[in-house]
């Protein structure tokens, strides 16, 4: 039985991603859906069960996921010993959801609105531990999420194996490894053969890990994925970013279609911007991207990139020479 909570952001994601085919999505829409409780559920303090209620539709957690931690730290609270009621364990861990001074810091609430933020009064702690596992990627990774609770897989099967007791029929919970159903259906058609190819082989990429200077098979840098995407349809781009932006016409913000270039952090005393994706599906601002070291290639929403976008590019419209582009 674990009794620590410990806050760990980097490494779970990947440690789930690299289990998964990257390729197929997934589909989020249930993920925050509180089910029905199980008669196992009975055995809640009542207390706890409606503050896991409580906290779950708040923060669309399921509630039945809530209580399957609080279940594993502290028995909802009745387990005799050091820590749970006051005081600390030797992880310096404290209260029914088990939160170490500096994550409560950050994350520790006033759940019942009486101007305290106690990590041993349940109705503060219940839905801190909810606005924990949202911080960690909850309810679409919820896996990834626990895990950053509490470091270990066998914590992560114990919590859920309690979670399903508690729910009535079957119980499952998401974990979008790969994109999103709702990015990949409904992108535009590709508006040529050409961008049809370099869409078809970037998504074949999702899930691979993002390795500098990588340009596949199985690993990727982020000019590496556009210039062997392009170079499978026939068309030949320079290898790095900056070179890229200066290759193809410039399109006009907006008017950016599937497969054009989108590039961004262009910072002084560069030749030109640092990163750069592929325009997947322009409506919802969604490119295909591999991202950083640590990260693997996925969809993103370039319209909320930090910095913004700093233009767009279409490799078809080459100009003939390395810049500056035209526009179309």
């Amino acid at each position: 039985m674990s009794l620590v909570s410990i806050p760990l952001f980097f490494g779970a994601n990947q440690f789930f991603q690299n289990a998964t085919n990257g390729a197929n999505c997934t589909n989020t829409s249930g993920a925050a859906s509180q089910p029905q409780q199980s008669g196992d559920a009975n055995g809640i303090p009542s207390n706890y069960l409606a503050l896991y209620k409580k906290a779950g539709q708040q923060y669309g957690i399921p509630w039945n996921v809530l209580a399957g931690i609080g279940y594993v730290e502290t028995h909802h609270g009745q387990l005799k010993a050091p820590g749970v009621s006051s005081g600390e364990n030797y992880a310096h861990a404290g209260g029914p959801m088990q939160f170490i001074p500096g994550t409560w810091a950050t994350y520790g609430v006033d759940g019942n609105g009486d101007g305290k933020k106690s990590r041993y009064d349940p109705a503060d702690a219940i839905p801190a531990a909810a606005r924990y596992l949202k911080a960690s990627g909850a309810p679409d990774r919820m896996r990834d999420a626990i895990f950053a609770y509490n470091h270990l897989t066998s914590y992560v099967n114990n919590v859920l194996s309690w979670a399903k007791k508690y729910a009535s029929g079957s119980f499952n919970v998401v974990q979008a490894n790969g994109p999103d159903c709702n990015d990949m259906n409904g992108a535009p058609v590709a508006p040529n053969a050409v961008a049809a190819k370099v869409i078809s082989f970037a998504k074949a990429q999702l899930g691979k890990p993002y390795v500098y200077g990588a340009t596949g098979p199985n690993s990727f840098d982020c000019s590496g994925l556009t210039m062997t995407a392009y170079k499978t349809a026939g068309v030949t781009i320079p290898r790095l970013s900056d070179d890229q932006y200066w290759w193809g016409a410039s399109v006009p913000r907006g008017q950016e279609q599937p497969g054009d270039l989108v590039f961004f952090e262009y910072l002084p005393g560069h030749t030109g911007p640092g990163h750069v994706g592929m325009v997947y599906n322009p409506q919802k601002g969604i490119m295909i991207v591999a991202p950083h070291t640590g990260d693997v290639v996925k969809l993103q929403n370039y319209k909320t990139y930090p910095g913004g976008a700093v233009g767009f590019t279409r490799p078809t419209a080459h100009n003939g020479h390395n810049g500056p582009t035209k526009r179309l």
